[in-house]
């Protein structure tokens, strides 16, 4: 079974993001960028799947700019064995937005025929939370969202998921779509020899035309801004004072 798992390049999240002046974006001028999290999870998870025995190969997607070409040879340093580039745009700041995504990977997926899709529950520089849930209505596979925990049984995977009430766990038709959350795995460190033998792995580069995809973006930010600043908080000396400052100054009962 073959394992495909999109990786995304994103700033990395230890990264404290500057707005731009004119409000049009985010400033990316020297700013560090690195895989996407919950992708570094999937890829994880789907390594740890090959190591089991129950995946023969795990490839790694990223659609986007040529730049991505060092977050997929990280994917392939911590031990996937092979990496597609879709060159999608050449400005930095334009971000392919989920259907294109979706519509992209569609076209992947028909190509290699994998038996799974183990995305990233959402990105971090967007938070949109949609491509694996379109890729899934896309190719028509059944889909296992925020998993926590995962398990190949037959034809069948087991996922456990993070939901508002606490865990659900259900069981679903391979092929699939899972998308994975914090709480799966600690993905490892890539060693020194693997990212050597990561520069001789297999990378093929590809253009949205290739696949017929349009990626013309469906929407327009209008304006970026930075979240408010919240007030410091104060201590109270007793629960009395605490229920007066609810009251009366927080408004709250």
């Amino acid at each position: 079974m073959k394992v495909l798992v999109p990786v995304k390049r994103v700033i990395d999240y230890n990264v404290k993001v500057r707005v731009k002046a004119d409000g049009s974006g985010v400033d990316l001028a020297n700013v560090k960028m690195s895989m996407n999290p919950f992708d570094e999870i999937a890829v994880e998870e789907a390594i740890r799947l090959k190591e089991k025995g129950l995946a023969t190969e795990v490839i790694v997607v990223s659609i986007g700019v040529k730049q991505a070409q060092e977050t997929l040879r990280t994917a392939l340093a911590m031990g996937a064995d092979r990496a597609i580039l879709i060159v999608a745009t050449d400005d930095v700041q334009t971000d392919i937005e989920p259907l294109a995504v979706a519509k992209l990977l569609k076209a992947v997926v028909d190509a290699e025929a994998p038996g799974l899709v183990l995305c990233g529950k959402q990105a971090i520089d967007n938070d949109m939370n949609a491509t694996g849930q379109m890729l899934s209505a896309l190719l028509g596979w059944s889909q296992a969202t925020f998993a926590s925990e995962l398990a190949i049984e037959g034809d069948m995977a087991v996922v456990t998921r993070e939901v508002d009430g606490g865990l659900q766990t259900i069981k679903v038709k391979m092929p699939t779509i899972v998308t994975v959350d914090l709480r799966l795995n600690e993905p490892r460190y890539a060693s020194l020899p693997n990212i050597m033998k990561a520069k001789k792995k297999p990378l093929d580069e590809k253009t949205a035309a290739d696949y017929g995809v349009d990626v013309s973006p469906r929407l327009t930010v209008v304006k970026t801004t930075e979240p408010a600043g919240r007030k410091a908080g104060v201590k109270v000396k007793s629960v009395d004072e605490l229920i007066a400052k609810l009251k009366d100054e927080a408004g709250v009962i």
